[in-house]
């Protein structure tokens, strides 16, 4: 699963509620909103500042290397 965090401690992840998909942000632990698009997250959290996370475990097990 996909997920982008900043430095200043805000994490964005997709999830689906009610059938639609959303973005959920929070500020370091803390539940800010849920945006229907990018340009509403950009309202919480500044959008060059988030990277994505990637697992690399998953991400070999993906390619058929571990």
């Amino acid at each position: 699963m996909r997920r982008w965090v900043s430095s200043e401690g805000h994490e964005v992840d997709p999830v689906v509620i009610e059938g639609r998909p959303l973005l959920r942000v929070r500020h370091l632990g803390y539940h800010i909103g849920y945006c229907a698009s990018v340009a509403e997250v950009a309202a919480y959290v500044d959008l060059a500042d988030l990277v994505e996370v990637v697992d690399l475990r998953h991400a070999a097990r993906a390619r058929g290397q571990g």
